[in-house]
């Protein structure tokens, strides 16, 4: 049977914005309470899980230590667009799966990053 799981992680932090018109607000310093969702897709073992969901704290403690409470501009090496930060994230979290004994049942992955309660950017990966 194949089906998702997700567990969502929050962190605040400001950016601004680089290659915008120099009037856009986004040009400015400012910051969001962002918010993270990982989803997996796959299979399920003889249990009925596809992957603990504990398992998946790695992440928030990733973002604890990476992203909470900093200027995204000086940590990130891209343009900490919410689109930008979803696709890295991704390439993190597959990453993380690769090296798991659950990979073999994993098939698809999405991470979304909201700024708000309203948008979302998601990057979705075939494994």
């Amino acid at each position: 049977m194949t089906l998702s799981i997700s567990k969502a992680f929050d962190f605040s932090a400001s950016h601004v914005l680089s290659g915008l018109p120099d009037d856009h607000k986004c040009t400015r310093l400012h910051g969001h309470s962002y918010r993270v969702r990982v989803e997996l897709w796959g299979d399920v073992d003889e249990h009925g899980l596809l992957i603990e969901f504990g398992q998946l704290d790695w992440l928030r403690d990733y973002i604890a230590a990476n992203l909470d409470h900093r200027h995204l501009n000086d940590v990130l090496t891209f343009n900490p667009t919410a689109e930008l930060i979803s696709s890295w994230l991704a390439d993190v979290v597959r990453s993380w799966i690769l090296d798991r004994p659950e990979a073999d049942r994993v098939n698809a992955i999405a991470i979304g990053v909201a700024e708000g309660r309203m948008t979302w950017a998601t990057t979705q990966l075939t494994m």
